[in-house]
């Protein structure tokens, strides 16, 4: 961060940021910035293929538990695979978004029937929070956000507990909301704190980016998730207000 704030002083006398202080990378390597970029290219061909799954099972409905199933081997196999073999676990990588996009299909085809504008609204938005977290992140102090792993990991622990309740013993509004807000700032936490992690890792010599891919393409994925039922929530709502004024 003090790197960011020099950059931002230094650029104009009036004090106010420029250009050049979100080009400020001095703390990240240029092998780490490569490798940043690998990670990032990766990650977008998984949405990608994400976003064929959910196409596929708008075509033929596939989506289900199969599909989530299949979405889990996927990763267990990447996450366990050796290093040198990057092709096959580049095409994991793919065939594990291919089934999470199929998986999150039927939440998709019910956003596109009730109005496909959610859908783009939500990725951009996603999209753009993506962006500033993980930026957040890049141009911060190195290890600054490192500390909210132990907070992070409570609150998942808090969210899967929460969750196993409620399938034991019934599901609320009340608990629905935790689930859905709690868990949306949950994964943003997990956004920062994860492309820190990252870039501490290939610091240290770590240069997986289909690991790294795969770690901040979940967080996007549980992102967006939670994003689109909190709009179509909302919509639904206005959609009952305005009947009512009607009526």
């Amino acid at each position: 961060m003090d790197s960011f704030f020099g950059a931002r002083s230094s650029s104009s006398a009036g004090g106010s940021w420029s250009y050049e202080s979100l080009k400020n990378f001095r703390q990240i390597s240029p092998v780490v910035q490569n490798h940043l970029k690998l990670v990032y290219l990766t990650l977008c061909c998984a949405l990608a293929a994400s976003a064929f799954g959910a196409y596929l099972h708008i075509l033929m409905n596939i989506g289900g538990f199969l599909t989530t199933i299949a979405c889990v081997v996927c990763m267990v196999l990447l996450l366990n695979s050796p290093v040198y073999y990057q092709r096959k676990r580049f095409g994991l990588l793919m065939a594990a978004a291919l089934f999470e996009g199929a998986s999150v299909g039927p939440l998709i085809e019910i956003v596109l029937d009730f109005d496909p504008s959610i859908l783009v609204t939500g990725f951009v938005g996603t999209s753009l929070a993506f962006l500033c977290f993980s930026g957040a992140a890049i141009v911060a102090r190195r290890r600054e956000f490192l500390y909210l792993g132990g907070l992070l990991s409570s609150g998942l622990s808090i969210l899967f507990w929460l969750h196993f309740a409620t399938s034991m013993f019934g599901h609320s509004v009340a608990t629905f909301n935790v689930e859905i807000y709690f868990g949306l700032l949950l994964f943003l936490g997990y956004m920062v704190f994860d492309t820190q992690q990252i870039i501490e890792r290939a610091h240290l010599g770590d240069l997986d980016y289909v690991k790294h891919a795969l770690t901040l393409f979940t967080d996007f994925a549980a992102v967006l998730v939670r994003i689109l039922v909190i709009m179509m929530r909302n919509a639904e709502r206005a959609e009952e207000k305005k009947r009512k004024k009607r009526s």
